[in-house]
C-alpha cells in the first residue's frame, strides 16, 4: 500500500512538474470523491492515500504557481450535479487544498466529464492557456462522454490540456478515460508503478540536455531507401503457449528504455490488437490483461518489422459470491483476490471474471459480516468458474414504541448487534451497527443480541441467525414520546422521579431550547426548565408506552 501511495504521489508530481513547472498557465486539480474511494488497499481507504499524496506533492510546488481544487461526489449520494470548485486557482493555495481534501466526505457518483468541462470553463480555456489534472478511481457514471469532451476542449481551447491519473484502474477501465488526456495532448498515467513514474520525472524534468554532437563528415550519396512497411511493430499476446491471440480487453504499455535498461518515458498506451510504428531505438513493452502481465525489451531498427509474442502464463477465474447455497449473487459482495506476484490483493465486487497469473489464488468473499476464503489453483490457458458461499442469514431490524403499535421511523434510531455470549469481564463483543428503520444485516449463523436505541429508550432483543434465512427482528421499546414546551427557557432537562441516597436525581436528557421532544421509556418523570437569569420551573409527567405525552412548563 505504501508503494502505491508513492506511485500516486509520483504520478501527480510528474503531472504537476510537467504542467506547473514552466509556470505560464493556471491549473485546477479535480479529485474523485465518489463512494468507491472508501475501498481499501491493505486496510487503508483509497481516499486516505489520495489525501496523503496530495499533501506531499503540494509541498513541492512553487508558491507562485496558481493552483485550484475541484471535487465531485463529496456532498450528496446519487447526484450527478454534485461538482464544486472548492479552491479557485491562486498562488499559495497548497495549504487550502490540503485542508479541503482532509475534511472532504466521499460518498457520491462520478460525473468526471462534467467536472472537467466546468474546470475548463473556470480557467477560461477559450481565452487563455489552461490545464486540468483529474485524479479518479472510477469511470464516468453520469452519462458523460470523456472522449468526446477531450475533442471538444481541444478544438475550442487556446492551449488546453487534460492530464488524467487512473487510481487503481484496470487496463480495460483506463482505456475508457485515457482518450480524455490523449485528445487534448495530455498524459494518461496509471498509478501502479512507482519506479516508472519516478524515472519519467527524472527524464522529463531533471535530465541534463545532451551535449551538441560534432558536425558529421560529408557522407557519400545515400543508396535508395527500401520501401517503408505500413507498420513496423505488430505484437501479439496469449494466455498460454499455443493459445489463440487475445484481441480484446488487453492493453499495451510502451516505454523508452533508459541506458541501464529500465523504463523511461511513456511512449503510448494502446488497447486490443495493436499495429504501430515505432522510431528506431530501445523500448520496454508491457502486455497485460486483468491482473496478468508480460514484459519484453524490444530493439527497433530502421526498415525492420517486429512481431514479438507475449505469453501471460495466466488463466481466467470467475467467482459468483452468494450468501447461501442456491441464493442469488450479491452485487455488493467484495471479492478479494491475492494472486501470485501481487504487491497487494485486488478487490472486485459482485460476479467477478478476471485473468490472473497461473498458480494458487487466495480468494476471499465478504458479504456483510460473513466471510469465506478458499485457495483456488488456476492453470495457464484454463478457465475456472466457482460459486463461493459466505454463509450468512439476513436480518431486518426495526423498533416499535410498543408491541403491535407504531414503528419508530424518526431520527435518533440506532441498532447495535453484539454476540449473545458474554466475555469473562461481562461485556459482549460488538459485531456491527446501523441507523434508521429497516436496518439490514448479513450475519454468520449464531446467537446475537440486538441493542435498539430510540432517543432515550434502549432495549435488548436476543435473536438467532441461520444461514440462508430472512427474519425480522423487532424491538419492543415499551416507550412513548414526551413533547415539552417551556416558553422563554434556555434549557430543558428530564430527570428520573426517584432520588438516590444522596438526594440526587438521574438526568436522562436535555436540550438548550424552548422545545424538546424525545422517545422515552414508559414511567414518571420530572422536567426542569431553566431561564438565562438562572430561574427555574419544575413539573412532573407520566409517559405511557405507545402514547404521546405533551407537557408545558411555565
Amino acid at each position: 500500500m505504501a508503494g502505491l501511495a508513492r506511485s500516486i504521489a509520483a504520478a501527480i508530481l510528474l503531472l504537476s512538474m510537467t504542467t506547473f513547472g514552466f509556470a505560464a498557465s493556471k491549473v485546477i486539480i479535480i479529485l474523485d470523491a465518489s463512494g468507491s474511494m472508501w475501498a481499501q488497499i491493505d486496510g487503508k481507504p483509497k481516499l486516505e492515500i489520495a489525501r496523503e499524496s496530495l499533501r506531499t506533492v503540494l509541498q513541492s510546488v512553487p508558491g507562485d504557481d496558481e493552483i485550484g481544487f475541484m471535487a465531485y461526489g463529496h456532498r450528496q449520494k446519487g447526484s450527478c450535479e454534485d461538482i464544486e470548485l472548492i479552491v479557485p486557482p491562486q498562488a499559495g493555495s497548497a495549504s487550502a487544498i490540503s485542508a479541503a481534501a482532509d475534511s472532504m466526505k466521499f460518498l457520491g457518483k462520478t460525473p468526471l466529464t462534467a467536472a472537467v468541462k466546468q474546470a475548463a470553463q473556470a480557467l477560461k480555456y477559450t481565452e487563455e492557456k489552461a490545464t486540468v489534472v483529474l485524479i479518479t478511481d472510477g469511470l464516468e457514471t453520469c452519462g458523460g462522454d470523456p472522449c468526446a469532451l477531450g475533442k471538444e476542449l481541444e478544438a475550442a481551447g487556446v492551449d488546453f490540456t487534460a492530464d488524467v491519473v487512473g487510481f487503481g484502474l484496470t487496463a480495460d477501465e483506463g482505456k475508457q478515460i485515457a482518450c480524455l488526456a490523449e485528445n487534448t495532448g495530455g498524459k494518461y498515467i496509471q498509478a501502479s508503478d512507482e519506479k516508472a513514474l519516478q524515472e519519467a520525472l527524472v527524464e522529463t524534468v531533471a535530465a541534463p540536455a545532451p551535449a551538441p554532437e560534432p558536425a558529421p563528415a560529408p557522407a557519400p550519396a545515400p543508396a535508395p531507401e527500401p520501401a517503408k512497411p505500413e507498420f513496423n511493430f505488430m505484437p501479439t499476446v496469449v494466455l498460454a503457449e499455443g493459445d489463440d491471440p487475445i484481441t480484446d480487453g488487453n492493453a499495451w504499455e510502451i516505454y523508452k528504455a533508459t541506458s541501464d535498461g529500465a523504463r523511461g518515458d511513456s511512449v503510448a498506451t494502446k488497447y486490443g490488437t495493436y499495429k504501430g510504428n515505432l522510431e528506431p531505438g530501445d523500448y520496454i513493452v508491457v502486455a497485460h490483461k486483468g491482473e496478468a502481465r508480460s514484459e519484453q525489451k524490444v530493439k527497433i531498427e530502421a526498415a525492420q518489422v517486429y512481431k514479438p509474442l507475449f505469453i501471460l502464463n495466466a488463466g481466467t477465474l470467475t467467482i459468483h459470491p452468494r450468501p447461501s447455497e442456491g441464493a442469488d449473487v450479491v452485487d455488493g459482495a467484495a471479492v478479494v483476490i491475492d494472486y501470485p506476484g501481487a504487491d497487494h490483493p485486488a478487490t472486485y465486487y459482485g460476479t467477478t471474471k478476471v485473468v490472473l497469473p497461473a498458480g494458487d489464488e487466495k480468494v476471499t468473499v465478504k458479504i456483510g459480516q460473513g466471510e469465506v476464503t478458499e485457495t483456488i489453483p488456476v492453470a495457464a490457458g484454463k478457465t475456472i468458474e466457482k460459486d463461493m458461499i459466505a454463509g450468512v442469514g439476513h436480518v431486518v431490524a426495526n423498533a416499535y414504541y410498543v408491541a403491535g403499535g407504531d414503528k419508530a421511523d424518526a431520527s435518533g434510531i440506532g441498532f447495535k448487534v453484539v454476540k449473545a455470549k458474554k466475555k469473562i469481564d461481562g461485556t459482549r463483543e460488538e459485531v456491527t451497527y446501523a441507523y434508521g428503520p429497516d436496518s439490514k444485516f448479513d450475519l454468520p449463523p449464531g446467537d446475537y443480541v440486538l441493542i435498539a436505541t430510540v432517543d432515550l429508550a434502549v432495549v435488548e432483543q436476543p435473536f438467532t441467525v441461520k444461514v440462508g434465512e430472512l427474519q425480522d427482528v423487532n424491538a419492543d421499546m415499551k416507550a412513548g414520546v414526551l413533547a415539552i414546551t417551556a416558553p422563554g427557557a434556555s434549557k430543558i432537562e428530564i430527570f428520573e422521579m426517584e432520588k438516590d441516597i444522596n438526594g440526587n436525581r438521574k438526568s436522562l436528557g436535555y436540550a438548550y431550547d424552548q422545545k424538546y421532544q424525545a422517545a422515552i421509556p414508559a414511567g414518571d418523570y420530572a422536567v426542569v426548565s431553566e431561564k438565562s437569569d438562572n430561574s427555574s420551573k419544575e413539573a412532573t409527567v407520566t409517559v405511557k408506552a405507545g402514547d404521546r405525552a405533551e407537557l408545558t412548563v411555565q
